[in-house]
């Protein structure tokens, strides 16, 4: 077993150290392409390759001509460092078939062209043989891209509603904080992505999202320990009282401890493929979707395992059936409390690592949105129940992404929110829940 992990850290050792191509660097290379061939030649981008130093990439394309005759090209691009260009002028040299740009066309190539939305517009993505994508429908087509759209989106939500129905399933209360927890646990994963730049995407993934959920579950912890555990024999609306207060300041912890400007993350497998096409419409997917759902995916698996076959599962049901006669068989409130918060935080911080990954940015002005968008997918599912908290989160992420498609974008929120309002008012248990995953915490059992 020591081999086997030893053998596998040498590999993602290995991997860090293979030059990786920066998507912006190559997407800003790319779109130079269309300015510098002469006449309307279809260009197809063949491979792209990065150099040693990280701060450029090698680009072998074809370009049609008039004839129907295919031409062979080769662009070679040069950046001011290693990384993600933060803007167009980054671009520091251009050559064409080893025919390097003067200075004076490099700048009006990047003033009048790579800094405009016609530049962008004229990307050449490289998104594979086209010709072997299967043709479908233009319904099924675009209804496919929005699915795929959508998966990140759903995963973060089921991710944040599982940790509200962690720990609502056990005490009955609602923790109005797991939004700071997931920023926070967006900013580790920023920094962590910063501090290790030089790492392939694998590695760098995976310690972002470690790091992540390690940091958001020492902050459940300590919002255990110091709010709801001092408070788990409080009648009313004391801990709810708590939580939200709870939530403030941790906000306001994420502002003076961050600023108040957006936190950026590099894009990580953020390259394009197609799947399917109809006609001129592509419909394409990047690695990082297929990360966020298997992150979702090997989240819920992770908690199946610990309910049914650990002893933090046996003691978590036990209390949450019946608090008092699991206390007198031995076990204990605050440590089962608090190893419930310490799940649902990084569950939390996973939840903020996937945003962070898949969207580039995290702040800490997101968490108010999350909080809510989040406690409306654990309601919808049928909050204390864990299936039901990934249900939920799938339903609103595909609420968001049809509604951003079907209608106006600004009304998306509104619509997420009025779909909570009707689950509320005619269905309060959710789609999988039942009433007494509602009340039995709210009014528990003494026998």
């Amino acid at each position: 077993m020591t081999r086997l992990l030893l053998a596998l850290l040498a590999a993602g050792l290995l991997a860090g150290c293979s030059p990786v191509l920066e998507t912006d660097q190559a997407r800003l290379c790319r779109m130079a392409l269309p300015a510098l061939m002469s006449g309307d030649e279809r260009i197809a981008i063949v491979s792209q390759r990065p150099d040693p130093d990280a701060r450029g990439l090698t680009v072998a394309f074809t370009a049609e001509t008039a004839g129907g005759e295919l031409e062979d090209h080769v662009a070679t691009c040069r950046f001011r460092e290693p990384g993600r260009p933060r803007e167009s002028r980054d671009l520091t040299s251009l050559a064409i078939d080893g025919e390097p740009l003067s200075d004076t066309e490099l700048f009006f190539l990047v003033r009048y062209w790579l800094a405009t939305p016609d530049g962008r517009a004229a990307d050449p993505a490289p998104l594979g043989d086209l010709g072997r994508t299967p043709e479908v429908g233009p319904r099924l087509a675009y209804g496919l891209q929005m699915a795929l759209d959508g998966l990140p989106l759903s995963a973060i939500y089921a991710l944040l509603a599982a940790a509200y129905s962690l720990v609502y399933g056990l005490i009955g209360r609602i923790n109005f904080a797991f939004g700071e927890l997931a920023a926070a646990g967006g900013y580790a994963a920023a920094m962590t992505a910063l501090t290790l730049s030089g790492l392939g995407p694998a590695p760098l993934l995976a310690a972002a999202f470690l790091l992540a959920a390690a940091v958001a579950a020492g902050w459940g912890f300590a919002s255990a320990r110091c709010v709801f555990i001092p408070l788990r024999h409080a009648r009313g609306q004391q801990a709810l009282v708590a939580t939200v207060g709870l939530a403030l300041f941790l906000e306001e912890l994420l502002r003076l401890a961050q600023g108040d400007r957006t936190s950026w993350m590099t894009p990580e497998l953020n390259q394009p493929f197609a799947l399917a096409r109809s006609g001129d419409f592509i419909t394409v997917a990047t690695p990082m979707t297929i990360v966020a759902s298997a992150v979702a995916l090997a989240a819920g698996l992770g908690l199946v395992v610990i309910f049914r076959w650990t002893r933090m599962g046996r003691e978590w049901r036990a209390y949450a059936d019946d608090p008092l006669a699991a206390e007198m068989l031995g076990v204990s409130p605050a440590a089962t409390t608090a190893r419930a918060f310490v799940l649902s935080g990084a569950l939390a911080g996973l939840a903020g690592a996937t945003m962070t990954a898949a969207y580039g940015a995290v702040g800490y002005g997101l968490s108010a949105t999350l909080t809510l968008k989040a406690l409306a997918a654990a309601i919808v599912g049928g909050i204390g129940s864990l299936p039901g908290a990934f249900l939920g989160g799938l339903v609103i992420g595909v609420v968001e992404v049809g509604w951003s498609a079907l209608f106006p974008i600004n009304d998306r929120d509104l619509a997420v929110y009025a779909l909570l309002v009707i689950f509320i008012a005619l269905r309060p248990t959710g789609l999988v829940g039942t009433r007494d995953t509602i009340t039995h915490n709210l009014f528990p059992r003494r026998s």
